[in-house]
């Protein structure tokens, strides 16, 4: 069979295709433009850290997040429970940030389970009102290595939302690690609802809401000066390479050993 990559279909389809995926990125950077200038505009510059924060209220968030997942899922729900207020609150850059492109974290990122959407969320909205690391905003960081830590280690959901959509009971479960596909995977054995279910669905949505309400809490703490850091995680400084709670869950003996850096032994100053 000839090689359709070289046949003169193959050619055409694979211009077709470049000529496409040409138009795709013009549209998506004049959106972007358009997100920029939008914001610099109304005076809230998009490209400056940290950006303004009031309190709000966590469990109204989480209640707004349990809402937005059945119709953006974790990681998008997450944000948008939040910077929705803050448009109303603050105005810009949050009117013009676009929340919903976010609804890529869902399941693990876009079905692969890796890190869960709620986590990701919850830690994008953190770095952006506080900063990230390389701007000197520890703080920033240390709610997203608190979010990492108390998603692992909690019995989720947290949260039950006024109108569950579900009126099944969830159970919950401890997922001792950040991974969609541990998190999911734990609670679906233990509860025996399927991938698709009902059941399954609205105890992501919980999860997320419960997410929500746990960033927000956290960040009013940090709004009032009294946020102090819970986790000291450090799994590349112990051993050499980055990890998550527990990696035997599912690399069992198969865990990467990483080299080490060389002891180098003191000089002896010269007298």
């Amino acid at each position: 069979m000839q090689d359709e990559g070289l046949g003169s279909k193959g050619l055409v389809r694979r211009q077709i295709l470049v000529t496409t995926g040409a138009l795709a990125a013009g549209a998506a950077l004049a959106h972007f433009g358009g997100f920029l200038n939008s914001a610099e505009a109304t005076g809230g510059s998009t490209e400056k850290w940290p950006w303004p924060y009031e309190k709000l209220d966590p469990a109204k968030t989480a209640e707004i997040a349990y809402n937005e997942w059945y119709r953006v899922f974790c990681g998008a729900a997450v944000i948008n429970s939040v910077f929705s207020q803050l448009r109303e609150k603050v105005g810009e850059p949050y009117k013009s940030f676009p929340s919903d492109a976010f609804v890529f974290l869902e399941g693990g990122q876009v079905g692969w389970g890796t890190v869960c959407g709620s986590p990701a969320g919850a830690n994008i909205v953190a770095n952006l009102i506080i900063g990230p690391r390389i701007a000197g905003a520890h703080e920033g960081h240390q709610i997203a290595v608190d979010m990492m830590q108390w998603y692992s280690e909690t019995a989720l959901p947290v949260y039950s939302p006024k109108e569950p959509k579900q009126a099944t009971k969830i159970i919950t479960t401890t997922s001792d690690s950040p991974l969609c596909h541990l998190s999911v995977g734990k609670w679906m054995k233990a509860s025996g609802y399927a991938l698709a279910s009902p059941e399954r669905k609205d105890r992501c949505a919980r999860v997320a809401a419960s997410s929500a309400y746990q960033v927000v809490s956290m960040l009013n703490d940090w709004k009032d000066g009294k946020y102090v850091a819970k986790s000291d995680f450090s799994c590349g400084k112990e051993f050499g390479i980055t990890g998550q709670y527990n990696c035997n869950d599912c690399h069992g003996d198969k865990v990467p050993t990483a080299p080490q850096l060389p002891v180098v032994a003191a000089t002896p100053a010269k007298s």
